[in-house]
């Protein structure tokens, strides 16, 4: 081989190495990133669970407030007394 061709060769060989580095360090950040995305779900749907049930006794709430509470006439008659 003349020097043109390993000149060739050597850049050639410098590219793959470097891909190939490039490669596992990507696929090493996507696993780690991966991992820490899941755990950010899983906290999410906890978040969202527990968000869902203080919704759901705050309707409760609500609606036992609501229930308590008199109507126009019964108002109108606390008033008139």
């Amino acid at each position: 081989m003349d020097n043109t061709q390993t000149m060739l060769r050597a850049i050639i060989n410098g590219q793959s190495a470097l891909k190939e580095e490039l490669i596992k360090r990507i696929d090493d950040v996507e696993n780690k990133l991966g991992t820490k995305i899941d755990n950010l779900d899983k906290k999410i749907d906890r978040v969202d669970e527990k968000l869902t049930k203080r919704i759901d006794n705050l309707g409760k709430q609500l609606a036992y407030l609501e229930d308590d509470a008199p109507t126009r006439e019964e108002f109108d008659d606390i008033i008139a007394v």
